[in-house]
């Protein structure tokens, strides 16, 4: 069922959408819930998602190169306009991850990697369906002379598209001005992220219309992953780290802070990874009524029911 909205969008500025589209297995699969169960003979996901959301971010590159035929297929089976942001393939960022996955024992990154991922990603650029190059490093990339040079190296590299970069240790916001002039030599976005806090973790305020944090970046970036601390390091399988539910309340500050970087004037991408059980795409709904955008596409029965502050909540 389509729920109307008979507002316009406050900015076409802001794109709200979640992390991957494909969640087929498991516990916390999609099917049945944001996807219809059974499906009829041809279902698309990608087409169904974007029926619904005008952006995504992609998971699958930080697994595998991207490949021209693949995200040409994407940009046919989606909308004109439709964005897609790309996590940056795991051998620039995650060594250890890429080397347990069965990776070449020489790991550092090269200049053929840099031009197999940009020759990947090329139809989305020449088709203006590129959101962002986002750069995710773990926690375990600290702050030192090291890392500034390296990740100095990787943004010139991809200098040609839009860029942000998260970074998950407490020694990049302890020197929080330091990490904000390197990333504006870049012109990239420092993510804003949130997620269950320990003593490493970086810190990073919300903000707001009236502390919105200095940046040169042409683009605003936020990734919500849920706050599941139970879960977050010790769980019995990977997606159990993301089974958390947003309430309307946590949900509000984030859009709040997305309308002001708009207002800014930057292009805002806002992400939710919360992904079990379609929990991003419930979440990622009740954001689009807090920034004042219309829900889009129609909803099951099952998602109804198991989501309905997404039709209940007051939009903004």
């Amino acid at each position: 069922m389509t729920i109307p909205d008979p507002r316009p969008a406050r900015s076409a500025a802001i794109r709200i959408g979640t992390s991957g589209w494909s969640y087929p297995s498991g516990r916390g699969t999609w099917n049945g819930v944001f996807y219809p169960a059974p499906r009829r003979r041809g279902f698309d996901e990608l087409a169904f998602y974007a029926d619904h959301f005008d952006t995504v971010e992609v998971n699958s590159t930080f697994y595998r190169m991207p490949e021209a035929a693949q995200t040409t297929r994407w940009i046919e089976r989606t909308p004109d306009g439709f964005l897609f942001s790309v996590k940056l393939f795991q051998k620039f960022t995650h060594p250890d991850m890429y080397l347990a996955r069965g990776g070449a024992s020489d790991w550092d990154p090269s200049r053929t990697d840099i031009d197999l991922f940009r020759a990947g990603i090329e139809p989305l650029s020449a088709a203006d369906r590129l959101g962002v190059v986002m750069i995710q490093f773990p926690p375990s990339f600290h702050h030192g002379p090291e890392a500034l040079d390296y990740l100095d190296w990787l943004l010139a590299a991809f200098a040609p598209y839009p860029t942000a970069v998260e970074l998950r240790h407490k020694s990049w916001s302890d020197r929080a001005a330091e990490t904000q002039a390197r990333l504006d030599e870049h012109r990239a976005a420092w993510v804003l992220i949130d997620e269950p806090k320990f003593p490493s973790s970086i810190v990073q305020p919300i903000g707001g219309p009236t502390a919105l944090p200095r940046s040169a970046a042409p683009v605003a970036y936020l990734r919500l992953h849920g706050r599941n601390a139970a879960d977050w390091w010790e769980h019995a399988v990977a997606e159990d780290r993301y089974n958390y539910l947003y309430s309307p309340e946590e949900l509000q500050p984030f859009a709040e802070r997305a309308r002001a970087e708009a207002a800014a004037g930057r292009k805002v991408f806002l992400y939710l990874n919360n992904h079990f059980s379609a929990k991003a795409a419930a979440n990622a709904a009740v954001l689009q009524r807090q920034v004042g955008q219309p829900l889009r596409g129609e909803y099951s029965l099952a998602f109804r029911l198991a989501y309905d502050e997404v039709f209940t909540s007051p939009p903004s």
